[in-house]
């Protein structure tokens, strides 16, 4: 990673004919990585344990899955296509959009879950896999865990391509 003047903001992208150098957008992603809290969570041993469960019952229900090392190679290879394959202001604009809905759904379920069978009720900072357990149905598990899952990697996804918009645009993202 390029070193920066001062950590408190991430670096500057490079832009070449209108669209981001793949190293600027890689310092860019450590960055947040790195200082950004809600994006470094990530990282959690919590948040792994999210992606490896959701890989494994994805396979184990026929649906077809990338084998990424973590969920931090998940969550960064997914944030360079998301740039790379919304390549206008318009069109990035609407995938945040849609991440954003995808988070404040998945959030919204998780919250509501949590509330109706109680799941902080023992230990508010057990790993959702031991929360699931709580739950009285494979299916209620299923959606638990996911939208546990789809919450962190868009809040890192949101946080990271707000930013990315910003550079890229000249003004903040607003939905």
């Amino acid at each position: 990673m390029a070193e920066t003047a001062t950590q408190t903001e991430p670096p500057k992208l490079v832009i070449e004919n209108g669209v981001p150098t793949n190293s600027s957008l890689a310092d860019t992603l450590e960055w947040f990585l790195n200082y950004d809290e809600r994006t470094s969570r990530i990282r959690h041993p919590h948040s792994n344990e999210l992606f490896q469960w959701k890989q494994a019952d994805d396979e184990a229900n026929g649906i077809g899955t990338y084998p990424f090392e973590n969920a931090e190679a998940r969550f960064a290879i997914g944030a360079i296509q998301a740039v790379s394959e919304n390549k206008t202001e318009p069109i990035l604009k609407l995938w945040i959009d849609d991440v954003l809905a995808a988070l404040h759904e998945s959030r919204e379920l998780k919250t509501e879950m949590t509330d109706a069978f109680n799941l902080d009720k023992k230990d508010i900072e057990a790993s959702p896999l031991v929360k699931a357990e709580l739950l009285p149905s494979n299916n209620e598990r299923r959606m638990y865990l996911t939208s546990c899952w789809l919450e962190t990697l868009y809040t890192a996804e949101a946080r990271f391509l707000g930013w990315v918009y910003q550079e890229l645009y000249g003004r903040p993202y607003a939905a």
